[in-house]
């Protein structure tokens, strides 16, 4: 009967038996077996013994695979999960001693690859959590059993898996970042070198011998070809990882100049016998060229002065210089169809040496960016160099420039580019005209491709070349350049490449050509030309202007967006998708920079705008449709508030856009980006879609919305600019969705600072109603003080006072006694005055062991800018409130102590609006005439002095420059509905409707007479004022 698991994973125990028959049954095809079998095991993985209980099954060859296979999973999985002396529930020591001992022998006897696959990759992981202190003899074990094995010739599948094994472990090793583990492995380097580099000899002596005989033996060959393979791919990633100075190590120049001595040799053998080799071994061969030529690569990039140094390095350079050029020959032998011009896909067989070829030749490339960037942008380094590591890097880059660099080389380097490796191949241009999205897409992250794209590699080595010999190539490009750059040249390809060079050197070339010229009489011409073909140079041309407009002042302009206009004609059958949709990524470069001008460019938006429009809906893949939104987004931007007669025409295809998205959110996102600049560019006029984007807003900032996660950013972006540009008048609508700011101020996102930027926008635009929800907006605010950064703190402090100034502004102190009342519900005041508290208390113990206070210089400021605004508007207000925040004190004893802070916090007040505040409202308490205020006479003198000095002319005749007396003054140029707002605010602010030495003037009289004239004044409390202080704020001339 088949085993099933009925009963809950606690009932049952594990045993190496009930594991086989649960793993039996997770490997199982029956859904019900392979669930339970799985929650059985996920049980059973946190108990000791589970994990060797899986080797010793795992082990046993005569058990079925599939439960072998899982059986290895399990054990690698559980590696990563508690392998780790820290993890929970981590495996047992004398469970890890166990697994340890039998994965390496097990591992060499396995027969089946793919598992032994697996188990290799499990040894790795174990052996980065164990090497070097549990397990420091984990690779000369390894070795060992190599050096053994290699021994006898009966045993080929044992060294095949040992080779396996070590190649994995030093794969793992070599991504190490700790310097204990590098140490070590650099340690076992040479022993590894050594037992490898005579097994790799040995083995590729065998199989080059079988070539040489022309031998008919092809099966057993393969094994000496697939361990000299797996030998050489250890060795590649021990010679970059082990050794930081390869060129100083006899071992590794020894076995560099055999390795490069057998890959000419391989080229030549291939070339003569690589027609009469069965597929298999020609390309196991292959990949010896390919591990090579990786190796020579990654030596230049990772140790580029080591690589220059080591003997041969400069040969070898020549002999990739000596493949690409052969490469770029056959190259050019091909001639391309004209898309369109009957091109089919012929069936033929792709040639496999073609391919490897191109593979090395794309090597080499790499190869000589590599050499370029170590001559003229050396990778700059903290660590330490002593003066023979100085002493090579220079002595490297200067190798390489006289060698390999040289001026003629340039020059050389650069036409063969140009001719032979820019110009398209047949199976481009067959792309082209079968799967046109896709290829405008390869080509377009061209970045990216540098790495697998020939002739991207290509175009970025020309331009480190351009960039690095200016005086050199510029006259041989012009001079191509000149020979081809008119209507008579027909030749396309030829034409497209040289102008693909023309325009990857435009910050080169920019004062060398007339391009204003060339755009008239040529592009402009070939632009609109008929005949077959012409759609190549149509997409060359639109990424020739997207390269040079941004850095060539003084174009025709108008011309350029005539030309792209042309281009994104859908209608013209010259203008394919490849064509339309390069013209549409371009335009984005053509109106970006500075110079643009939105009146030339406006009896063009129309067209284009609409042609753009049309090609983002007949475009298919999410990639152009994101792109092409970008470009639709700074078209928006930078028309500015001439979009508006265009903004129905932008509207009206975004909604059934946004339906089609789906799950697409990238491009949910860039819908939200669109509407967010066309309402910021609309001004005023952006108010007639407000029925059609609230509901969107709303959807998209709901907390509970599966959308919230990938869109809320982009929808606070949207929500602020229609708040921004939202006349006073068109309140209601918005109203609505202010509840949905709270609960995203609870979760307590990266998306707060946008949340209380709209908030405080809500203060402004709508006073009497954020001021009637008080007690609900408070309280989520009060939460978010305790805990967060400093900069959301300020935010936070921030709406807070916006609703002071705002209460006194709509309703005076009875508004304002309201809302001290919702900020004393909210526990808002009691958590400013217990952390100023706390300030004073740490500011009064001195000492080594002082306490220290938690609340920033900038936020204290801003806790007692609250403070005074409530003083400023009724110093009664401020003790009210400083009482019921604190019904366990005595106010008089309560006053004292935040008067005390509160003047000495007073000199770290830089901020001219914020220090006269605090004096205004320090100033206002003389209204009391209570003597904690009189007793700080001569504090008071001293701010005074300081203030009026920092806001008055230095002869002391001008005026409070903060006093704002013309509405007017303050106005903007092209002012926004939100900016309006502020300005009359800010207008109505005590701050700027207050002279400084006015209100001291009467607050000090008041003061005399409160204290029952000038004599008892003088008696009791100027007495006590300290002479000097008295001298400089007798100077000001208050009194």
């Amino acid at each position: 009967m088949e085993f099933s698991i009925e009963v809950p994973g606690e009932a049952n125990p594990l045993s190496t038996q009930t594991l086989y028959r649960t793993l039996t049954a997770a490997s199982s095809t029956d859904p019900h077996q392979i669930t339970t079998g799985t929650q059985q095991l996920q049980y059973w993985e946190k108990q000791p013994g589970y994990y060797s209980a899986l080797q010793s099954i795992f082990i046993d060859f005569s058990l079925p695979v599939e439960v072998r296979h899982l059986c290895i999973i399990q054990l690698k999985n559980g590696i990563d999960k508690y392998w780790r002396k820290t993890a929970s529930n981590a495996i047992r020591k004398y469970e890890k001693d166990q697994i340890r001992s039998t994965s390496i022998e097990s591992g060499i006897r396995e027969p089946d690859l793919r598992l032994a696959l697996q188990n290799a990759v499990t040894i790795a992981k174990i052996v980065r959590y164990e090497y070097p202190l549990d397990w420091p003899d984990a690779i000369s074990s390894i070795v060992s059993k190599i050096r053994s094995i290699s021994q006898s010739n009966s045993r080929s599948l044992e060294l095949t898996r040992a080779l396996l094994i070590l190649l994995e472990v030093i794969k793992e090793l070599s991504k190490a970042r700790l310097q204990r583990t590098r140490t070590s492995l650099q340690a076992a380097a040479l022993e590894v070198l050594q037992v490898l580099g005579k097994i790799y000899v040995d083995k590729t002596q065998i199989w080059m011998a079988f070539f040489d005989r022309v031998g008919d033996d092809e099966g057993g060959v393969i094994d000496s070809i697939e361990q000299s393979l797996l030998a050489l791919r250890v060795l590649r990633r021990l010679l970059v990882a082990a050794w930081d100075f390869p060129n100083r190590s006899s071992e590794v120049q020894d076995f560099w100049t055999l390795l490069n001595s057998q890959y000419t040799n391989m080229l030549a053998l291939m070339a003569n016998q690589s027609a009469s080799l069965h597929d298999n071994i020609r390309r196991l061969v292959e990949k010896h060229w390919r591990q090579i030529a990786k190796l020579h690569l990654n030596l230049a990039q990772d140790h580029p002065a080591g690589f220059a140094l080591l003997q041969g390095s400069i040969h070898l350079l020549s002999v990739y210089w000596n493949l690409i050029s052969q490469y770029g020959e056959t190259l050019g032998s091909q001639t391309p169809k004209i898309p369109g011009v009957g091109l089919k896909h012929d069936g033929d067989v792709v040639d496999q040496g073609m391919l490897i070829m191109e593979y090395l030749s794309l090597k080499g490339l790499q190869l000589l960016r590599a050499c370029a960037k170590m001559v003229f942008n050396p990778a700059q380094t903290f660590k330490y160099q002593n003066t023979e590591d100085k002493e090579e890097k220079a002595r490297s880059r200067e190798l390489i420039r006289v060698e390999v660099l040289t001026e003629s080389f340039a020059q050389t380097a650069m036409q063969t580019l140009i001719t032979r490796f820019f110009v398209f191949r047949p199976q481009d241009l067959l792309d082209w005209e079968e799967q046109p999205e896709e290829w405008e897409l390869r080509e377009e992250g061209s970045d990216d491709l540098a790495e697998y794209s020939i002739r991207t590699c290509a175009e970025k080595l020309f331009l480190e070349l351009i960039l690095n010999y200016k005086m050199q190539l510029v006259h041989p490009l012009l001079s191509i350049f000149n020979k081809v750059a008119n209507p008579r040249t027909t030749d396309i390809f030829l034409k497209d490449s040289i102008y693909g060079a023309i325009g990857l050197a435009a910050p080169v070339l920019e004062d060398k050509i007339s391009f204003n010229t060339f755009l008239r009489e040529t592009l402009a011409h070939e632009a609109q030309v008929k005949q077959p073909g012409c759609n190549i140079l149509r997409r060359r041309i639109a990424i020739m202007l997207g390269q040079w407009l941004p850095v060539k002042d003084g174009l025709d302009r108008p011309l350029v967006y005539q030309l792209f206009q042309h281009m994104l004609d859908q209608y013209d059958p010259l203008n394919d998708l490849v064509v339309r949709i390069t013209a549409g990524r371009q335009l984005k470069n053509i109106i970006l920079p500075f110079e643009f001008d939105i009146t030339t460019f406006k009896p063009y938006t129309g067209t284009t705008l609409s042609r753009l429009i049309a090609l983002i809906e007949e475009v298919e893949l999410i990639e152009h449709r994101l792109a092409l939104l970008n470009t639709l987004t700074v078209l928006v931007q930078s028309m500015e508030e001439q979009i508006t007669p265009f903004a129905d025409q932008i509207i009206s295809f975004l909604p059934p856009l946004w339906e089609q998205a789906g799950n697409e959110h990238l491009l949910k996102q860039n819908i939200l980006a669109i509407l967010s600049s066309l309402m910021s560019a609309m001004k005023a006029n952006s108010q007639k879609y407000h029925q059609l984007i609230i509901p969107l807003i709303d959807s998209s900032v709901n907390v509970q919305s599966d959308t919230y996660v990938p869109l809320v950013e982009d929808a606070l972006d949207l929500w602020e600019a229609v708040l921004q540009q939202t006349p006073s008048t068109a309140v209601p609508s918005l109203l609505p969705l202010v509840p949905r700011l709270f609960p995203i101020m609870e979760a307590g996102s990266d998306t707060l600072p946008k949340v209380l930027s709209i908030t405080e926008t809500y203060v402004y635009i709508a006073p009497h109603q954020m001021l009637s929800s008080a007690s609900t907006i408070l309280v989520p605010l009060t939460s978010l003080l305790n805990g967060s950064k400093r900069e959301i703190i300020g935010s936070i402090l921030n709406v807070i006072e916006l609703l002071m100034r705002s209460a006194l502004q709509v309703g005076g102190n009875e508004a304002l006694t309201a809302l001290t009342s919702h900020l004393l519900e909210a526990g808002l005041l009691q958590t400013v005055v217990g952390a100023l508290h706390g300030a004073y208390e740490a500011h009064q113990s001195i000492g080594p062991n002082r306490s220290k206070t938690w609340l920033d210089v900038l936020v204290e400021t801003d806790y007692l800018s609250l403070l005074s605004r409530l003083s400023l508007s009724s110093p009664g207000l401020l003790l009210d409130a400083v009482r019921a925040a604190t019904p366990n004190d005595r106010l008089d004893t309560t006053i004292k102590w935040m008067l005390s802070e509160w003047f000495r916090h007073l000199d770290n007040i830089s901020h001219p609006e914020k220090k006269k505040l605090n004096c205004l409202a320090l100033t206002a308490l003389l209204q009391t005439g209570q003597s904690w205020i009189l007793s700080h006479l001569q504090d008071l003198m001293s701010i005074w002095t300081e203030a009026v000095l920092e806001l008055y002319d230095e002869d002391n005749t001008g005026g409070d420059y903060l006093l704002y007396r013309d509405p007017d003054s303050l106005k903007g140029e092209r002012e926004t509905a939100e900016e309006e707002r502020q300005r009359e605010l800010i207008f109505a602010d005590p701050i700027h409707q207050l002279d400084l030495k006015t209100f001291i003037r009467e607050h000090m009289q008041h003061a005399i007479t409160s204290s029952g004239g000038t004599e008892a004044f003088q008696g009791n409390w100027v007495v006590n004022v300290d002479r000097d202080v008295l001298e400089e704020f007798g100077k000001l001339g208050i009194f």
